[in-house]
């Protein structure tokens, strides 16, 4: 695949991402709704192993919801398109 094919798709991600974030659904998907109806939501709750760096999309320090909901969904796109790159280029430097 070539570069501007690759800086094309990024970029249409980046602003799918942009434009589709804020409309994300605020309500629980089925398993956590079915979780909560079936009372068994709170022994579910663990600690993570990771913290997330975006949690629930809340970007730090934009006002609004749907703003920080947009840069989260980019950070989000570059931070996959990133590191599927190193994989790739690592997989690429390794082959027989």
């Amino acid at each position: 695949m070539a570069k501007k094919e690759i800086l094309f798709a990024l970029s249409a991600a980046i602003f799918l991402a942009l434009l589709i974030s804020p409309f994300a659904s605020k309500w629980p998907d089925g398993l956590e709704r079915v979780a909560r109806d079936k009372g068994f939501s709170k022994k579910a709750e663990v600690k993570p192993a990771l913290v997330s760096p975006i949690p629930d999309y809340a970007w730090p320090g934009f006002k609004s919801e749907k703003l920080a909901a947009s840069f989260a969904g980019a950070a989000g796109t570059l931070f996959v398109f990133f590191a599927g790159y190193a994989v790739a280029a690592l997989l690429k430097k390794h082959k027989p």
